[in-house]
């Protein structure tokens, strides 16, 4: 088990990574809290969104992130938003673990991407993706109440914030019900740049 499990997320200032309804999702808020992503070549080059884009450290984290990305875990309500608004070839290009009370077989994209429907519980989901992911990392990919339970069960290795100058006012808090009690964290790095900071913590037990 060579690789870590971290996640990765846009964050508004006051705590929220998305709107509280997922009918929401691509609303204006949603696009404000994004927005530091879509102008990135890689971003952009991964989605078929056209050439062009920049280039300077945003884009180095993005493509970063994806490449030590060798499998994910998603929440079975990420996944519902996220079969509407993916395109045919899902963005990720590695196996998808979702967790889920769903029976179903795995769908399988073009692209490399195949989702996998995991029935008993987050800790059947890593290891699943763990094992898929060989000595690459497994991300842990939302929505926020699955990153939240694995941060609870202690299973988290790291993570990143993209602290975004938007202001939410309610939706989902990142860190809402977390057991602060078992979970201490160590500063890894904070990046700052144009349209965003970038902040990474490793998570330690208490």
């Amino acid at each position: 088990m060579a690789g870590k499990v971290f996640f990765s997320v846009s964050m508004s200032l006051d705590g929220f990574i998305a709107p509280e309804s997922a009918t929401e999702l691509m609303g204006q808020q949603w696009m404000e809290l994004q927005q530091w992503v879509f102008p990135q070549r890689f971003f952009r080059e991964n989605l078929k969104l056209g050439e062009g884009g920049e280039e300077g450290p945003d884009n180095d984290i993005v493509r970063a992130t994806f490449e030590r990305t060798g499998a994910s875990v998603l929440g079975k309500r990420m996944f519902d938003a996220g079969e509407q608004m993916w395109p045919e070839e899902a963005p990720f290009h590695t196996p998808i673990f979702v967790v889920t009370h769903e029976q179903r077989d795995p769908w399988e994209r073009p692209g490399g991407t195949t989702f996998h429907f995991v029935n008993d519980g987050i800790e059947t989901a890593l290891d699943q993706a763990r094992a898929a992911a060989g000595d690459r990392d497994v991300r842990i990919a939302g929505g926020g109440a699955t990153i939240l339970e694995y941060v609870n069960a202690g299973l988290i290795d790291e993570f990143s914030i993209a602290l975004a100058p938007v202001l939410f006012g309610s939706g989902i808090r990142l860190f809402e019900g977390v057991d602060a009690s078992r979970v201490a964290l160590e500063p890894i790095r904070s990046e700052p740049t144009q349209r965003v900071t970038h902040l990474t913590y490793a998570v330690r037990q208490r």
